[in-house]
């Protein structure tokens, strides 16, 4: 598909009033996206975990505008987070509604009221914008199916994940799956870059239900934005590589998935967070997210990992805290090893309990 096969081709009807709820989860990269084109095209693709516990749940109503109110002027949203009114969130938003208005040309026409709230501390240091803005493209799609009941299923999903990739890169891998791929590979029947889609092949029964315990070492908000870190891949001495290492890294994992291969899954993850970091500290402007006490829990899970042979491993995301990745299987023995080693390296011994999950959900 292309990008201009997402503009509403018929007639759209109307509604004076509509409502519509989605809760959304996060994800976590295994093949991590850093680097962007024009229009938030990824640079190279990735493949992320769909998670089940770290969700965004999100309300949009509407009101069709008076022929008096300057309809098709303006965009017209109040926006409330946590049952609070937040005028500092609005500006993401309404670029948000820039982005997309070619897409969505009846938002200009509807006042509209949005809810947020999240099932994690918005203050945690877990990134909410692949929840937030996957949440919010589901409902103004729901409200753009009552305007064209015709709609199909399929291309609802497309759009929704489209649409949220214009929001947060990431947030279009968080609409449907357990397992998303974000941009085009050529051994990966469907991937887009427009869109992200379920990982189409075979996947090994050790992966279900993986669980991820996300260590909040530091929850401060962030001194560079992941937007930054993005631009700098353009003249990034290093970045040409990265991306063919990103390709190279997904074609390993569809034999790794299909296998169930967990020394081969471990080394691939890891090396994927580390570049990322890598590529953070070798740009110019360079930088460091990651925190001492990250480091002190990568090397107890190495030195756990080398003394048991229980396959735990870690991720990052463009920050400090640490995902920790292990089968369902092994989850009383390395959550006790988390609880006596890891947990005192966290902010106040905090951290969140996770496992894939199954992707958005209408409410």
């Amino acid at each position: 598909m292309q990008a201009q096969d997402f503009i509403p081709q018929s007639k759209l009807g109307t509604i004076d009033t509509g409502k519509v709820a989605w809760q959304s989860p996060s994800n976590i990269a295994l093949v991590k996206y850093w680097g962007k084109k024009e229009n938030q095209i990824p640079a190279n693709p990735s493949i992320s975990f769909t998670l089940n516990n770290c969700k965004t749940t999100t309300s949009l109503e509407c009101t069709r505008k008076k022929d008096s109110e300057n309809k098709g002027d303006f965009f017209d949203f109040e926006f409330y987070f946590e049952g609070k009114k937040k005028e500092d969130f609005k500006p993401k938003i309404y670029t948000f509604f820039e982005r997309i208005e070619k897409y969505c040309p009846y938002l200009k026409e509807y006042k509209f009221t949005i809810h947020s709230k999240n099932s994690f501390p918005h203050s945690s240091g877990i990134a909410s914008s692949a929840s937030g803005m996957s949440a919010l493209a589901l409902s103004i799609v729901s409200i753009e199916k009552e305007l064209n009941p015709t709609m199909s299923d399929a291309h609802f999903y497309r759009k929704a994940s489209f649409l949220a990739r214009l929001g947060s890169g990431s947030a279009c891998r968080s609409i449907q799956g357990k397992l998303v791929v974000w941009g085009e590979h050529a051994e990966i029947e469907g991937s887009s870059n427009l869109y992200g889609v379920e990982y189409p092949n075979e996947v090994h029964q050790v992966f279900e239900n993986y669980q991820d315990t996300i260590l909040l070492v530091d929850k401060g908000e962030k001194k560079v934005s992941s937007s930054v870190g993005h631009d700098l891949m353009h003249n990034h001495p290093f970045a040409e590589e990265r991306f063919k290492q990103a390709h190279r890294n997904l074609t390993a994992l569809r034999a790794i998935f299909s296998s169930g291969n967990l020394n081969e899954f471990i080394e691939i993850v890891e090396n994927e967070a580390l570049t990322l970091h890598a590529m953070m500290m070798s740009s110019n402007p360079y930088f460091i997210l990651m925190k001492p006490n990250t480091l002190e829990i990568i090397n107890k899970i190495w030195a756990f990992r080398e003394a048991t042979g229980l396959p735990i491993c870690f991720t990052l995301d463009a920050g400090a805290n640490v995902h920790v990745l292990y089968p369902e299987k092994n989850k009383i023995e390395i959550f006790q090893f988390i609880e006596n080693e890891l947990l005192t390296y966290c902010d106040k011994n905090q951290f969140i309990s996770d496992s894939v999950g199954f992707g958005s959900i209408r409410l």
